[in-house]
């Protein structure tokens, strides 16, 4: 503080940088919490759709998608703590009459801690996600959304995405 009471540059806290890498399986079990509030948040979203609870086969299945070599976790660390994770997916759709082959990197979850949210954990996930995918050879990163999600649409779009296509529904 300075003499008059007010932060100054000097005497300001360092801002903590999060720090992302490839998921260990000591992360899984904090992995499966923040999985956890996503499936709560989409139950929420879209009723219809997802099933209320985190039952044992999703709770299981994090050491399926690990065990996959098509699959990566990637977590993000901020002061100590797992406050986010994405879960990555090599795609091959082939070609068919109506298209060409498609090869891409899928990011398939996405999620960080609401308590840490603003504090650029999401950038920094997938800046590195971006980098790694890069020297991997990947042209091009995907992800889908649900439509009900507005602030991960605005991050997204931040970050660099853009719709390319929609799904819509009419219930009858």
């Amino acid at each position: 503080m300075s003499d008059n009471g007010t932060q100054t540059k000097e005497n300001r806290p360092e801002k903590s940088v999060p720090e992302v890498r490839f998921a260990r399986e000591e992360d899984l079990e904090r992995v499966n919490e923040l999985r956890r509030v996503v499936n709560d948040l989409h139950v929420k979203g879209k009723p219809d759709v997802f099933k209320p609870g985190f039952c044992d086969e999703l709770r299981d299945y994090i050491h399926v998608i690990r065990s996959d070599p098509n699959k990566e976790i990637v977590v993000a660390e901020l002061e100590g703590k797992i406050c986010g994770f994405a879960v990555l997916n090599h795609i091959v759709k082939p070609e068919n009459p109506f298209m060409y082959e498609r090869d891409f990197l899928d990011i398939d979850e996405f999620a960080v801690d609401t308590a840490c949210r603003r504090r650029g954990v999401a950038s920094a996930m997938v800046a590195f996600i971006r980098g790694w995918a890069k020297e991997q050879g990947y042209k091009r990163l995907e992800l889908n959304m649900w439509e009900f999600n507005q602030g991960a649409l605005a991050f997204y779009e931040s970050a660099g995405f853009s719709t390319y296509r929609r799904y819509m529904e009419m219930f009858l």
